[in-house]
């Protein structure tokens, strides 16, 4: 009788105990830093499946969106790269970091600053960056440092594939231009991992492979769609020229609209481009996302097979966006929506709100403080930005904070713009005022700055706009 007794006392022993091992793991497993996964994209405009482009092949990060959350309204803050990625890392505005153009470093002015990676760093992250996370030259110093930020990163990887080795191969529809800025491209010969961009998510994974029991901070720097536009073959067989668009030089909005909104391309329009120039670099800008997303899902395949998905934050952002042909403009440094809108997904463990897109006005400025936020780490107090959490949980959650982004013409004229949920009014000094109403004219073609009953909307945008952008945080 005593052996029959004992033995069901040894079965409830048992669970008891595998259920305080479960308990323990478990609260084991909640307290365990979160890895993040910093994917950038250079020069991406929000050409994407996810984003409701029914042309563009994109089902990674498309994925990757159906995972998280996708920022429908998010906004650069200068729409030129160095400016751009230097207030992404320090969390500053470019009129505090003073970085306008693509040789000065931040660091002349802010030596001190802590940026985001080096918040990580402190609290005890590994940090890495491969490819392009600061600004760098592309393609002129792939392969090398460029402008990047030593203290950010305990590694730095610098590849550089087949597609720097065969510039001359390339079709260069603007050869008087640098290749940095041109309508240039080349569908590739080889395979994806002989690319550029192809190294840079070999090597990402391996850093995850060799880092994946201790929490890291790994950056992804992708340095296509930028110019020159190459991929390997199968990417263009995506995109038959009967798919591409060809446009007509005809634009109204340059009877309402100021000169300088234009200036970014000299000659205008498209760069002296004529149509068919255009829709063949479309095709090979189409193609080159095509190749990136591919290589974003090299690196979410390595996230789950190394089952680090459900303890990593993934982060993917292009600098800023990209015209292709709208306000006969392509490339950036236009304050209209194609040029400052930018895609902008995050996905994290524990998001109460998964697949979901958000609305409201957010900007790369607000990453920072996002992912010190989630992550728990300490963040600098001065940050200009604030964090996307609460929009994580829920997208539609309040939110009144617009977005602000400038641009530089000259020397003497700064072009700000400070976008809300439905407008954008753009300032250019003395030298002209813009708004657009995105409910009745989503593409930008009447200017109804001089209408006299947008008047006193007009003026509470002037105001917002010189608070929010003199602001040290726009909260």
């Amino acid at each position: 009788m005593k052996m029959n007794f004992l033995r069901p006392l040894g079965r409830v022993a048992l669970a008891c105990f595998f259920a305080v091992l479960l308990v323990a793991s478990t609260a084991q497993a909640a307290d365990k830093p979160l890895n993040v996964l910093f994917i950038a994209v250079d020069d991406m405009n929000n050409d994407l499946g996810c984003y409701g482009h029914d042309k563009v092949v994109s089902p990674n990060i498309d994925k990757l969106a159906a995972s998280g959350t996708r920022f429908d309204r998010a906004y650069c803050q200068f729409p030129l790269c160095s400016p751009s990625r230097t207030s992404i890392m320090t969390g500053l505005r470019p009129d505090t970091t003073t970085v306008y153009n693509l040789q000065k470093h931040f660091r002349e002015v802010l030596p001190d600053v802590v940026t985001l990676p080096q918040a990580f760093e402190k609290a005890g992250y590994f940090t890495a960056r491969v490819g392009k996370i600061y600004h760098y030259g592309n393609p002129g110093q792939i392969g090398t440092n460029g402008l990047d930020d030593e203290p950010s990163w305990q590694v730095r990887i610098n590849p550089s594939g087949r597609d720097k080795r065969e510039e001359n191969l390339l079709t260069n529809h603007t050869p008087k231009r640098g290749l940095g800025s041109s309508l240039s491209f080349m569908a590739a010969e080889g395979t994806d991992e002989e690319q550029t961009d192809g190294i840079v998510a070999t090597e990402a994974i391996r850093l995850m492979e060799e880092h994946k029991d201790k929490p890291f901070f790994i950056a992804a720097g992708f340095y296509r769609p930028h110019c020159p536009y190459i991929a390997p073959k199968k990417y263009f067989d995506l995109y038959p020229m009967t798919k591409v668009p060809l446009w007509s030089p005809e634009f109204a909005e340059r009877k309402t609209a100021p000169d300088l909104a234009f200036a970014s391309n000299k000659p205008w329009p498209w760069l002296g481009a004529d149509s068919q120039q255009l829709q063949e670099a479309q095709q090979a800008y189409w193609a080159t996302i095509s190749f990136v997303d591919a290589q974003v899902g090299r690196l979410l395949g390595a996230l789950d097979r190394l089952k680090l998905r459900d303890n990593t934050v993934v982060v993917f952002w292009s600098d800023h966006g990209y015209h292709f042909g709208a306000h006969g403009l392509v490339m950036k440094q236009s304050l209209f929506e194609g040029s400052a809108r930018v895609p902008l997904i995050i996905s994290a463990p524990g998001q109460k709100s998964k697949g979901t897109d958000c609305e409201r006005t957010v900007e790369l400025v607000d990453l920072y403080p996002t992912l010190t936020d989630l992550c728990g780490i300490k963040a600098p107090a001065d940050l200009h930005g604030k964090s996307l959490k609460p929009l994580l949980n829920d997208p539609n959650a309040s939110w009144d904070k617009p977005a602000i982004s400038q641009t530089i013409r000259s020397k003497k004229v700064m072009g700000y713009s400070i976008r809300t949920e439905r407008y954008r009014l753009t300032t250019w000094g003395d030298e002209g005022v813009e708004l657009y109403d995105y409910q009745n004219d989503p593409e930008e073609l009447h200017n109804l700055a001089s209408d006299p009953q947008y008047a006193s909307l007009v003026k509470r945008l002037k105001n917002a706009l010189e608070k929010h952008r003199n602001s040290p945080a726009s909260q």
